[in-house]
């Protein structure tokens, strides 16, 4: 399934991808974590910014530049992951694009300082890469981990964190495989997803 996944995200066509990153953007900011706090005037708003943990896409991924801009230029504290050898993840903090540095596996990561592996656990919102989810909230990642350690990172911490994973609308199975350290995102949590804007062409495993 994850192959058949990959190959359609690899048709996309960029202006599909970029265009989704825009669709994401819009709907991400909606969430009521932060449409609460966005909803006042800068001068007006009390208590501490939200927090988002974040990831930089690559590939043939929805788009995550867009959000991480608008979330930033709203005084949203945005958090970045950082790959360690072991396949975990630490965090860092977005400073823009420029301050983005080229890393393994094609990824871009934060130049800055680097807060460690819990700093996760303080997100109000968990933004997860995805390449799909089903009905009953487990998400197929890659394959590699990284995320299941977050989430049962948030899980031993007791964290009160909206999870939410970002998809093309035709990701959204019935069913993925689950396999033992799979973690399940909350059903009231959920995923946001965007059209392709290719006649909702189904993925491979089920319908959109």
């Amino acid at each position: 399934m994850r192959r058949g996944l990959l190959e359609v995200r690899r048709s996309l066509p960029p202006d599909v991808v970029a265009a989704t990153g825009e669709a994401l953007a819009r709907r991400a900011l909606e969430l009521d974590e932060l449409a609460r706090y966005l909803a006042a005037p800068p001068a007006e708003r009390t208590g501490p910014a939200p927090t988002v943990a974040g990831y930089v896409s690559i590939g043939g991924e929805p788009a995550t530049g867009p959000l991480l801009e608008r979330l930033r230029a709203a005084g949203v504290r945005v958090l970045l992951p950082v790959l360690l050898p072991d396949n975990d993840l630490e965090w860092a903090l977005y400073e823009g694009p420029e301050r983005l540095v080229p890393a393994g596996w094609g990824l871009r990561e934060p130049a800055g300082e680097r807060l460690g592996p819990e700093a996760v656990t303080g997100a109000d919102v968990v933004l997860l890469p995805g390449l799909a989810v089903d009905r009953r909230g487990l998400r197929l990642g890659r394959g590699g981990g990284s995320y299941d350690r977050v989430l049962a990172r948030l899980e031993r911490a007791g964290a009160r964190t909206s999870l939410v994973v970002l998809l093309y609308d035709d990701e959204v199975l019935q069913e993925v495989p689950a396999e033992p350290h799979d973690r399940r995102v909350h059903a009231a949590r959920g995923w946001l997803h965007a059209r392709t804007a290719l006649g909702g062409r189904r993925g491979p495993g089920g319908a959109s």
